[in-house]
């Protein structure tokens, strides 16, 4: 006699557990506490064997019958179905295993230690906030451009399309870490270049001018951990405040360190311009020397020593340790010098002429041919005091910024 659904439900348990057979091998055995079992009794290779099927009710009778109906076609082929449904258990456990979550938070303990505080902890919300309950259970091999954009429209839906910008550059280097630990074949997200759209910024660069901001700066760029022609290109970019194609094009011809001078031609706006050097920005040029000193750059690039290093190198080493584009940029370390030192009283005339800002006056600025040598003792005294200053700031140092 078959079992019926009420009879299921209504069965109570007992001092010991029994079965409530339904036919074709399946019951249901009720035990003591009161839970219930859907079971199958079949026979392989000459041997009793039995295989669950679910809990009571969370499995229904018509779903148990179901799948007995699905072992029964496995034993008419000859196939155990214990060992396919084993089988399928690993499948779904290595699934979960190479989850997209499950590989994004490893690759994220293993980054963490090279990050700060303050940027790891804005990555592992933006992932769990807007990526992990989108794709996040999926097996990252799986995950094709379409879904991974879906993903980050729902971001650019909110308003916040810089977010998605940065979601989707993480995700991508998850892919890549996946890839290289052999568990997903490629990156999606280089086919979905150019479907977000850009993100308009502001004309103004982005620049800290806190002191206390500028010392916690100032101890990053002391302690930071990637190539080091990069971190040597990162020491002088607050000392020397050059545009920083300027910086990363510097190349030996123009630099005189025993008169601690830095003179080179301007393609921005067409004029010559002297850098006068502070003892600290000497110290790192002849520290780099003997890496560099034999090539055309100061910084060449990692690769090819025939050419500057990437125009990205400062900004990717200021996101690696933490400081947002919208808190520091490599541009920002004119706005920041500048600011600073006006506030510190050096005059005006002899901040732009260190900036080396374009005279807007033309036919002034035909008469001053020799305009790149004005003020020079004054600039190469403020470069100098404006290099103690940061020493200083690194130092911890409560500095208040005196008249000049």
């Amino acid at each position: 006699m078959k079992l019926s659904d009420a009879a299921a439900r209504k069965a109570k348990p007992e001092a010991k557990a029994y079965k409530m057979a339904d036919g074709g091998g399946m019951y249901l055995e009720v035990m003591p506490t009161g839970s219930k079992y859907w079971r199958l009794k079949y026979r392989f290779g000459g041997k009793e064997k039995r295989l669950a099927f679910g809990v009571y009710p969370d499995v229904s009778l018509a779903q148990a019958r179901e799948r007995r109906g699905d072992a029964r076609k496995l034993l008419a082929n000859d196939i155990d179905p214990g060992i396919v449904k084993q089988a399928q258990k690993a499948t779904k456990l290595e699934l979960a295993e190479n989850s997209f979550e499950v590989i994004a938070r490893e690759w994220f303990v293993r980054h963490t230690p090279n990050w700060k505080e303050n940027h790891s902890s804005k990555i592992i919300a933006r992932l769990e906030k807007d990526v992990f309950p989108w794709i996040g259970a999926r097996p990252i091999a799986e995950i094709a451009a379409p879904a991974l954009l879906a993903t980050m429209r729902r971001i650019e839906a909110r308003g916040a399309l810089e977010t998605a910008h940065r979601a989707l550059a993480c995700c991508g280097q998850i892919f890549r870490y996946a890839v290289s630990t052999g568990r997903a074949e490629r990156d999606p997200t280089g086919d979905l270049r150019g479907s977000l759209p850009p993100v308009k910024r502001d004309k103004h660069f982005a620049a800290i001018t806190e002191p206390k901001k500028v010392g916690e700066l100032m101890r990053d760029i002391d302690g930071y951990q990637g190539s080091y022609i990069v971190k040597s290109a990162f020491k002088l970019s607050p000392l020397l405040f050059v545009r920083p194609g300027e910086l990363r094009k510097m190349e030996w011809k123009d630099l005189n360190l025993d008169a601690a001078e830095w003179c080179y031609f301007i393609t921005k706006t067409e004029t010559q311009h002297i850098v006068p050097l502070a003892r600290q920005a000497v110290e790192v040029l002849r520290e780099i020397q003997p890496l560099t000193g034999r090539g055309k750059y100061v910084f060449h690039g990692e690769r090819d020593h025939d050419r500057p290093m990437s125009d990205n190198a400062i900004r990717s080493a200021l996101r690696r340790m933490g400081w947002a584009n919208d808190e520091m940029t490599p541009h920002g370390f004119r706005a920041m010098a500048s600011t600073i030192l006006d506030n510190m009283g050096y005059k005006q005339e002899w901040l732009e002429r260190q900036l080396a800002h374009e005279e807007p006056n033309k036919v002034k600025a035909a008469y001053k041919r020799d305009a790149w040598r004005m003020y020079l003792p004054e600039r190469t005294a403020m470069m100098q005091a404006w290099a103690d200053y940061l020493d200083k700031l690194k130092a911890g140092a409560v500095v208040i910024p005196l008249r000049a």
